[in-house]
């Protein structure tokens, strides 16, 4: 088997009958903001013809960065046969259709498709609210010879399914951060310091637990981190390693593997070629050794020439972005309102008023209410602070989901009085009718659990001298894997969650608590 990386989660694998082109991702996204690191724009003439001519298009999910609608249009054979996720939702595959794409193949979760010539192809879906109602994947190939997971950043909980399929050569998955925080909040520089190292070694200590319980043969970082070339978000760019940033590049994390594992990783950039075998493996980048070292030796000169290059495209880009106009708030109005009214229970685990400030413009959400006005002085626990271009350029293509249009490009700020509420997320990632109803659905489910439910958080494990619920609350990742204790706590590092374990109590987002108690009880005998 031969995997190419073309950048980001983006690769071509082929085998001797059989080629599969996985997320392909070319053009900036998010606004803008995010850039393939390293870049990709100068792959080989012949690599981009493999790409062009490959027999499987794969697109793990909706995020803009593994959809690259521009690039597919252009470069992607309309009749290539399309492996779909099988998401509850048509929403992926209503997005491919768009394109002119008339071959969709729509697979079943964790079954393997037989794909001819002894290879077989089997996608994982994560259906979790918190990756959006269009949910995440992960891929397995296999050529009877050698086995490939791409993980991608797919955060499955379900970690006995994607060994399932036998052991594993090839292990792609992202190690560095995907959202927006703790960045855009209002900290002050040492709270901010210590919440940026802390997601830090979230990201970090998740990843290698996967490893861990994958067991690949060979680990390869994939899935960012991107770059930021608008000089208005440069400072989230890692290149001393003291940036107030949560985005690292792949040599921590091989440093990391080094260190908590066999250190089987695999450095890769775009046109880096591994071949693997029962016996071997081969590792051949596009670059001499000395070029591509001085991409990170040098980082900050490398993304220089870059920004340099992209500056004009970036420039003409915000010229597209949409000009005030006279009705938005109506507009918006008209748009959540009917939202609001069909999710009565998410409104309540929100709880609160928010504030979505556009500069000219105060818009309120009051959840608790279901209405949607303009600021009057009224109080608020969360605040967004917005450009009022990028709120109209977002309203007017009606985007159902904003982490996606907008959050992730991290052109904002925001403030919130107390702990993360994942609820108020919900509700950006979920405008539209079929999202709303799975958003409120999911609240319905984790605030008032039914049986099955109720099963599962009876279910208790023994870790660390401390015996407790086996899953975790926020998203049920199975604590045999993803528990941690740190400093007293309890840290569920799917997510970076943390408990408290004299009480239990959430100590990262409210109204969540985990069952916990010593595993052997104090001896409370009085004494005489």
């Amino acid at each position: 088997m031969r995997v190419t990386s073309i950048g980001h989660a983006g690769m071509l694998i082929e085998t001797a009958s059989v080629s599969i082109v996985c997320d392909p991702w070319f053009q900036p996204a998010f606004l803008g903001s995010w850039f393939v690191f390293p870049r990709n724009d100068q792959l080989s003439p012949a690599l981009r013809q493999r790409i062009e001519d490959a027999d499987y298009l794969y697109i793990s999910h909706l995020h803009a960065d593994h959809l690259d609608e521009s690039f597919l249009r252009k470069h992607i054979k309309r009749d290539i046969a399309v492996l779909v996720p099988g998401y509850p939702t048509r929403e992926l595959e209503r997005r491919i259709r768009a394109l002119g794409f008339t071959n969709i193949i729509r697979t079943i979760d964790t079954e393997e498709l037989d794909l001819g010539h002894g290879v077989t192809a089997a996608i994982h879906v994560e259906t979790s609210i918190t990756d959006g109602p269009g949910g995440d994947s992960a891929l397995v190939v296999s050529d009877g010879s050698t086995r490939l997971v791409d993980q991608n950043d797919c955060r499955t909980t379900d970690l006995d399914a994607l060994r399932s399929h036998g052991p594993v050569d090839l292990h792609f998955l992202q190690y560095s951060g995907a959202i927006w925080y703790p960045m855009v909040y209002d900290e002050t520089p040492h709270d901010m310091r210590r919440l940026c190292d802390a997601k830090v070694e979230s990201q970090y200590a998740r990843a290698i637990n996967y490893v861990k319980a994958i067991d690949a043969r060979y680990v390869v970082p994939s899935a960012g981190p991107p770059v930021f070339l608008d000089p208005e978000l440069s400072h989230l760019n890692v290149i001393t390693g003291d940036e107030l940033s949560i985005f690292p590049d792949q040599r921590g994390f091989i440093e990391r593997l080094q260190r908590h594992w066999r250190g089987n990783g695999i450095f890769n950039i775009p046109g880096t070629q591994i071949d693997i075998s029962p016996d071997s493996v081969t590792v051949t980048h596009p670059l001499p050794q000395a070029d591509v070292d001085a991409i990170f030796d040098d980082k900050a000169a490398y993304l220089a020439t870059y920004a340099s290059d992209w500056s004009g495209w970036l420039d003409d880009y915000k010229q597209t972005w949409a000009q005030p106009s006279d009705d938005l708030l109506e507009r918006l109005q008209a748009w959540w309102r009917p939202l609001l009214a069909i999710a009565p229970h998410l409104r309540q685990a929100i709880g609160a008023n928010a504030l979505v400030r556009t500069g000219d413009l105060d818009i309120l959400i009051d959840f608790p209410n279901g209405e949607v006005r303009r600021h009057a002085g009224e109080p608020f626990d969360f605040s967004f602070d917005i450009p009022r271009r990028l709120v109209e350029t977002v309203a007017n293509e009606q985007a159902v989901d904003w982490s996606n249009s907008l959050f992730l490009s991290c052109r904002f700020s925001a403030w919130r009085r107390g702990p993360f509420n994942e609820y108020l997320y919900n509700f950006f990632k979920s405008l539209s009718v079929v999202r709303i109803r799975r958003a409120e659905a999911e609240a319905i489910r984790k605030r008032f659990p039914d049986e099955e439910d109720a099963k599962d958080l009876a279910a208790e494990i023994e870790l660390g001298g401390y015996v407790m619920q086996r899953y975790c609350p926020h998203r049920r990742a199975d604590l045999t894997v993803f528990g941690e204790i740190e400093d007293g706590s309890l840290v569920c590092t799917l997510h970076g969650w943390r408990f408290d374990l004299g009480t239990g109590r959430c100590l990262t987002a409210d109204d969540t608590a985990i069952r916990v108690r010593p595993s052997v009880e104090q001896d409370v005998t009085p004494t005489s």
